[in-house]
C-alpha cells in the first residue's frame, strides 16, 4: 500500500519555493484525469473508465491529507461517472447513440444558470459551514466503518467565492457532460480558468500547469462538441 501513499515521491518539480514533490499516486491519477476529459472531448465512451480511477485516486489522497469534504465529493463524481457511462451507452433500436450532442434550450438554460447562480451565493457564504458539516459526516461514516479517522483542524476557505464557483460549476458541467450538453465545456473552462489564476497566485506552480493542459482540453471539447451539435441541428438558446 506504500505505493498509494503521498508520500512516496517520484519526482521533485523545481518550481516555485522549495519546488515540489509529486508522489506517484498523484502523478497517476492527474493522467487518467486528463485523459478522462481528453476522451470526453472525443465523445468517447471510455472517458468514464478513467474518470472512475481518478475520483477513486483522489479520494485516496484526500483521505491522507485529510480533505474529507472533499473526499466526499468525489463520491458524487464517482456516482456521476457510473450515470454518465449508462447514459451515454444507451442505443437506439438502429444501434445509434441514444444521446445527441446538443445544446440546451432557452428554458434550460435559464434554469441552470438561475441554479448555479443561487448555489454559488449560498456557498459562498455557507462554505467554510457546509465543508465543515461534510468533513463531520465524512468522519462519521469512516470510523462506523472502521477507520481510523480523526476530526482534523479546520481552516476559514481563502477564496470563498472562487472556491464556491469553482464546486458549484464543476457539479453542473458533470451533470451536463453526462447528458451531452455543449455547456459542460463552457462550464468546464471558467472552472479552469479559475483554478489557473488561483493556483499560481497561491505559488502551485504544478497545478497551475496542469489546469492549463485541462483548459486547452476544455477549449478543443468546445470546438468538436460545437460542430457536433450544429451536424445534430442543434442551435444554442433555441425555445425546444
Amino acid at each position: 500500500m506504500n505505493f498509494f501513499s503521498t508520500s512516496n515521491i517520484w519526482v521533485h518539480i523545481p518550481l516555485g519555493a522549495g519546488g515540489y514533490d509529486l508522489s506517484w499516486i498523484e502523478a497517476i491519477s492527474t493522467l487518467f484525469g486528463l485523459l478522462c476529459i481528453w476522451y470526453a472531448s472525443k465523445e468517447k465512451i471510455i472517458n468514464y473508465l478513467f474518470g472512475l480511477i481518478n475520483v477513486t485516486l483522489f479520494a485516496v489522497i484526500f483521505f491522507q491529507i485529510q480533505l474529507y469534504a472533499s473526499l466526499l465529493l468525489q463520491l458524487f463524481f464517482f456516482v456521476a461517472n457510473i450515470y454518465g457511462w449508462y447514459a451515454w451507452s444507451r442505443q437506439t433500436q438502429d444501434h445509434q447513440a441514444e444521446l445527441q450532442i446538443r445544446w440546451l434550450s432557452l428554458p434550460k438554460a435559464l434554469v441552470w444558470g438561475a441554479v448555479c447562480v443561487g448555489g454559488i451565493a449560498l456557498m459562498t457564504f455557507n462554505i467554510d459551514r457546509v465543508f465543515a458539516y461534510l468533513t463531520q459526516l465524512t468522519v462519521a461514516i469512516m470510523q462506523f466503518l472502521g477507520f481510523n479517522a480523526q476530526l482534523p483542524a479546520l481552516e476559514p476557505d481563502a477564496f470563498p467565492f472562487w472556491d464556491s464557483t469553482m464546486m458549484v460549476l464543476s457539479i453542473a458541467a458533470m451533470i451536463l457532460m453526462t447528458r451531452k450538453y455543449v455547456e459542460n465545456w463552457l462550464l468546464w473552462l471558467a472552472v479552469n480558468v479559475i483554478s489557473v489564476v488561483i493556483f499560481a497566485y497561491q505559488g502551485v506552480y504544478v497545478m497551475a500547469l496542469e489546469y492549463v493542459i485541462l483548459m486547452l482540453i476544455a477549449l478543443n471539447g468546445s470546438r468538436l462538441w460545437i460542430r457536433s451539435a450544429s451536424q445534430n441541428h442543434s442551435r444554442p438558446l433555441s425555445s425546444v
